[in-house]
């Protein structure tokens, strides 16, 4: 196992475009780190850089104690997963799980027990003399990860492993990643575009958009406390309720927008918004902290017209309008009226999020 160390790291395509701005941060020995982002935010093209697959602009990339920008792949030792599996279909399972192995030159007897281990965990072994062919998506994505760990290497390496399998496959192959990884403690960097896959599965996640890193910290942290509205709208589904307007002090906090005034009541000291009133901010509320009032029961920060109900079993999703801001509120089963119905909402200020709207940084 190792540590691995990006310090300024950057990556500028010919045509100029800035693939990777400067990425600088620490993967711990035995850490599982996640890299976020939607298409083309660069996780993919940093991912790559660390494996020798895409050579390095600028900055300095160690695994260990060994500056590695100039090693090639095969010396790095790293294994990498792919999106695409990218087994050999004329081979059987065990003959794609040890050839890495056989070209490394491993002794047969160890091959067969590295395999013959490797099989067990991953629940192969009656597998083993089938080809790719005759494999269901999740056994293809479990030889594909198999063939990685009969390496041993110091630092795992998942590009999107799981995003080819269907809803419950993708559940299955998470838990199994997590389990994996407590039992090794192998250093693991994951790249993903799956929200929900970087929140369970990552011990720290790296938020990135357009090249740049947005955010480093637990998956916790980064959904209680995102540090800009990109990471605010993006970590969390469904996404956070944005509204924009005139923060003023009327019988405690409100934001007066185009939307109408919404009431905050009495909110707890927050220095950091003296400065913001009479300003346009930006308030963030997870859907979770809207809040569905029943009847007249307690102070309505805003009334709302109920357009969709999405029943998900022990919750629902309500989708509505206030003005012409869509918004969405976390409620349990039972709570909505009927589509079109015209429903009030208390929001709790300890936890709400502010922002800066002209540069989206977060108000602390």
């Amino acid at each position: 196992m190792a540590t691995v160390s990006l310090d300024n790291v950057r990556k500028v395509f010919p045509d100029g475009q800035v693939a990777v701005a400067g990425a600088s941060f620490d993967v711990d020995d035995g850490e599982l780190l996640v890299l976020v982002g939607p298409s083309g935010c660069g996780k993919t093209t940093l991912l790559r850089m660390i494996a020798g697959l895409e050579e390095i602009g600028a900055g300095t990339l160690r695994i260990g104690d060994r500056v590695v920008n100039a090693v090639t792949p095969k010396d790095r030792d790293i294994a990498m997963v792919f999106q695409n599996y990218a087994l050999y279909p004329h081979m059987t399972v065990a003959e794609n799980l040890g050839f890495s192995l056989r070209l490394r030159g491993t002794p047969r007897r160890e091959i067969a027990q590295r395999v013959a281990e490797v099989a067990r965990l991953l629940e192969l072994e009656t597998k083993l003399d089938a080809r790719p062919a005759a494999l269901s998506g999740g056994q293809r994505q479990r030889v594909a990860l198999g063939r990685a760990m009969v390496r041993q290497p110091a630092v795992f390496l998942l590009d999107e492993p799981l995003s080819n399998l269907d809803a419950r496959l993708r559940l299955a192959m998470r838990v199994e990643i997590a389990r994996l990884h407590q039992r090794f403690g192998t250093t693991t960097i994951y790249v993903t575009h799956d929200q929900v896959e970087a929140m369970t599965l990552g011990q720290r996640i790296v938020v990135l958009d357009r090249g740049v890193i947005q955010q480093i910290d637990t998956p916790i942290n980064v959904y209680r406390q995102p540090a800009n509205l990109f990471v605010a709208a993006f970590l969390g589904s469904p996404a956070m309720n944005l509204l924009r307007g005139t923060l003023v002090a009327d019988d405690g906090l409100a934001l007066v927008s185009t939307h109408g005034t919404i009431r905050l009541g009495s909110s707890p000291p927050m220095p950091a918004l003296d400065a913001w009133r009479g300003r346009e901010v930006v308030l963030g509320v997870r859907p979770e902290d809207l809040l569905p009032l029943a009847g007249d029961a307690g102070d309505a920060a805003l009334e709302a017209r109920l357009e969709v109900v999405e029943q998900v079993g022990n919750e629902e999703f309500l989708h509505l309008r206030c003005g012409n801001a869509p918004l969405v509120s976390r409620a349990p089963p039972g709570t909505a009226a009927a589509p079109g119905a015209t429903m009030r909402f208390g929001i709790d200020p300890a936890h709400g999020h502010w922002f800066d709207p002209a540069h989206g940084t977060r108000i602390a």
